[in-house]
């Protein structure tokens, strides 16, 4: 391997490293952190690393992810569920700040009309990046508030695909220019979306599943890159975006049960490539011309913002927001986003703006996007507080409350009685045909493993309630339960065990509850043993209540032995305990005694009694 190129990748992912923890503690974003980091770096500043234009192209691979990413959260339910404020209060956005923003660049810049829709519609997204991170912290995403910002992003998210496609249709790029004409490009986008569409519901979902079956996690990586990458060149091969393709490739398999999974394989893949992404924009600024021009700078910046923040803030009130929530969501959407850079990049290739633009114009975003930080605190104090919810039914974790993992007997129990409690569930499990069957009935399982901390961030695990981990066998341990725990803090966690070896593992875990399963099944049949020989409800419920007490000091025994089984031989019933049960008959007392001579033997073998 080339020594230059492992030098340029441990300059550009040390100084990204460096750059985002500074900028993550003061509060302004990982993308800022990265701009700063490749101008710092690039031919305009240290000159440690060049050629910022052959990495950019590689690196563009994190915006088609991105798109991809985007494109699965986009199920139907979920679509429909916002479908008001995701394209009326967004596309009234975009449209009245794109063309708002516009109109000041041709007026301040002095560019024609095509370089200023270029230039300002893009200045109308904000920054995704930025902006969920803060609505998180804050904990107002599941907020009416919350819930209305991420409707506007979702919908810029989803505009980019058109601003491509403009910016494609306007470009003076001669290899564009021989390209197929506007009528036929519109009648090759609609065919090659349906062809995808196509694909993906015959051949990639049954590809998918074969996956699955296999139970093999690096081929769902493997697949998962395919299918982006080959949606993305079919695209470029018909003169089409190549964010187009991933976005439908991820629209496609939205609704399938391998969601979760496809994100989280791919996020790590996304979180590279577009940090490599911002670093090289940040290195194809040019600093000169900023320093030259750097009123044009501030202004500009000043101009976006206080655009962005009225009509956002007049939008808002057209919508029956109260007045400090309205500036709220002016404030917070003000800043310029991630997919400017990437608009930009298309304009220039395009002819439509000079490299001069793209930089005046990159360091605009930039240093609007440093501003919201520090615009929200200020103006924190004018703004409402926090207002919870009654019912967390959100855009994210598919609305649920409960998050449980296997969906086996015992998982679909416990579904079942949640569900009817009105407690909406996400479930995940790893049987490919328990799937399929679920699906007949009408059930949504995900395919994935639940004890993977990713999935289960991918699954909406921070917005949960509960986790119950219904999976069989002896897959759970106290580290385990330990980093879920500290992973997602508000849920409480609920354990199945199948017996006494495998809760004692357990031990000293945040575990909210645990259930063995052999014990309450066994319990239930001792106490229909006793109906049957005709011992009444009260001696019942005492042999009960004395058998569960004596098993905590048995398990309590055995903690402290460090799971040493026959640490508990002598935590049994005492035959003066079963004489306080009262009178009985002999028959009832014999099987008492027996039941207490088999547990003293399989206890001495190291099994549950």
């Amino acid at each position: 391997m080339d020594g230059s190129l492992l030098r340029d990748g441990v300059v550009m992912l040390g100084a990204g490293l460096v750059f985002v923890i500074l900028f993550r503690r003061l509060g302004l974003g990982a993308t800022l952190g990265f701009l700063v980091a490749g101008a710092l770096i690039g031919p305009q500043a240290l000159h440690l690393i060049g050629d910022a234009e052959g990495k950019i192209g590689v690196a563009e691979l994190g915006i088609t992810l991105l798109l991809f990413i985007v494109g699965l959260e986009l199920n139907p339910s979920r679509l429909w569920k916002m479908k008001q404020d995701i394209f009326a209060l967004g596309s009234i956005q975009v449209i009245l700040c794109g063309l708002a923003v516009a109109a000041i660049v041709h007026a301040v810049a002095n560019v024609t009309w095509p370089a200023a829709l270029v230039l300002g519609l893009p200045l109308a997204l904000s920054s995704t990046a930025q902006v969920l991170p803060m609505l998180q912290s804050a904990g107002r995403l599941r907020t009416p508030f919350g819930e209305r910002a991420f409707a506007i992003l979702l919908f810029q998210d989803l505009s980019i695909i058109p601003l491509i496609t403009l910016v494609t249709v306007l470009s003076r790029n001669p290899a564009d220019q021989a390209g197929p004409p506007g009528w036929l490009l519109f009648i090759e986008t609609v065919l090659a979306v349906g062809g995808l569409v196509l694909v993906g519901r015959y051949l990639l979902r049954p590809l998918f599943r074969v996956i699955g079956n296999l139970g093999e996690r690096e081929m769902f990586v493997f697949a998962a890159l395919f299918t982006v990458i080959a949606a993305a060149a079919l695209m470029e091969y018909l003169h089409l975006s190549t964010a187009l393709g991933a976005f439908v490739a991820g629209v496609m398999l939205a609704d399938s049960p391998y969601r979760h999974e496809l994100e989280a394989d791919v996020e790590p893949f996304r979180s590279i490539l577009l940090g490599l992404f911002f670093l090289a924009v940040g290195m194809m600024l040019d600093l000169h011309v900023i320093a030259d021009r750097p009123l044009m700078v501030i202004g500009m910046a000043v101009l976006l913002i206080a655009t962005k923040t009225a009509i956002l803030m007049g939008i808002g009130l057209a919508f029956k927001m109260n007045w400090r929530g309205a500036l709220a969501l002016g404030l917070l959407l003000s800043q310029g986003g991630e997919f400017g850079f990437v608009l930009f990049a298309q304009a220039q290739r395009a002819m439509l703006i000079d490299p001069q633009a793209v930089s005046i114009f990159s360091a605009v975003i930039t240093l609007s996007m440093a501003t919201t930080p520090f615009l929200m605190m200020v103006t924190s104090r004018f703004r409402e507080a926090p207002e919870v919810k009654g019912e967390r039914d959100g855009p994210r974790a598919d609305g649920a409350n409960a998050l449980i993992v296997g969906y086996g007997r015992f998982g679909q129990t416990v579904s079942q009685m949640l569900i009817a409690a009105g407690v909406p569930v996400t479930l995940i499990d790893t049987d490919i045909e328990m799937i399929d069957v679920a699906g007949n009935f009408g059930a949504k399982v995900y395919y994935g493993d639940g004890t993977r901390m990713d999935l289960l961030r991918q699954a909406g695990a921070h917005d949960c309630e509960l986790i119950l981990f219904c999976i069989d066998g002896d897959q759970l341990d106290a580290d385990l339960i330990e980093g879920v725990h500290e992973a997602f803090p508000q849920a409480a966690i609920f354990a199945r065990t199948y017996d006494r070896r495998a809760l004692i593992k357990l031990k000293g875990s945040p575990v909210s509850g645990v259930v063995r399963e052999v014990m309450e099944s066994a319990v239930r049949m001792g106490r229909l043993a006793l109906e049957a020989i005709e011992v009444d409800d009260e001696q019942i419920d005492r042999a009960e209540d004395m058998y569960r007490a004596r098993d905590r000091e048995r398990l309590r025994a055995q903690y402290e032995a460090g799971g040493d089984l026959s640490a508990a031989r002598d935590r049994i019933i005492t035959s003066d305990e079963r004489e306080a049960l009262g009178a009985a008959t002999d028959r009832h007392r014999t099987t008492v005694v027996a039941k207490d001579t088999i547990a003293v033997e399989e206890l001495g073998r190291g099994q549950e009694p």
